[in-house]
């Protein structure tokens, strides 16, 4: 049952993973821009997983490469945490929490590890791309766990 469980949980984390990615490209379709739309959708990511691993300097390209196998990782594994919380809680609280836990990572990790300014200060369609697209993956990790606990 357990396993059972976390299979579930990395399936919708990927799903979600999946759904953000897809509102990347479509807000640079809607946008008509290739310049970044926030920190996750830039070299940021790659660069805090090259300092950490201490692979030295990358190329942008190998930056973006990395960041986006850390998007791929943890945003499946983070699926897990939705359904340990849907566990203890009813939807949409565990939806709710579990989105509220990534913009709180999210809007720590970028500054104490990827050097960027603190959230408060990010432009305005900065912070609204990191919120929307966090939404976009949250709302999809909770509709694939609850669909697929049905199953």
């Amino acid at each position: 049952m357990i396993v059972r469980g976390l299979v579930r949980s990395v399936v919708a984390g990927a799903a979600g993973t999946a759904a953000m990615t897809a509102a990347y490209k479509l807000e640079h379709r809607v946008r008509h821009t290739t310049r970044d739309l926030d920190y996750d959708d830039s070299e940021v990511p790659g660069e805090i997983v090259a300092g950490i691993l201490h692979l030295g300097n990358l190329t942008p390209r190998e930056d973006r490469e990395l960041g986006m196998a850390l998007r791929w990782s943890y945003g499946s594994a983070f699926g897990v945490w939705h359904g340990i919380l849907r566990s203890v809680m009813p939807e949409p609280w565990a939806g709710v929490a579990f989105g509220t836990t990534l913009l709180g990572i999210t809007f720590t990790a970028f500054p104490l590890l990827g050097r960027t300014p603190p959230a408060w200060e990010w432009p305005r369609d900065v912070l609204a791309t990191a919120v929307g697209t966090h939404v976009v993956y949250a709302v999809t990790v909770a509709a694939v766990d609850d669909r697929l606990r049905r199953v």
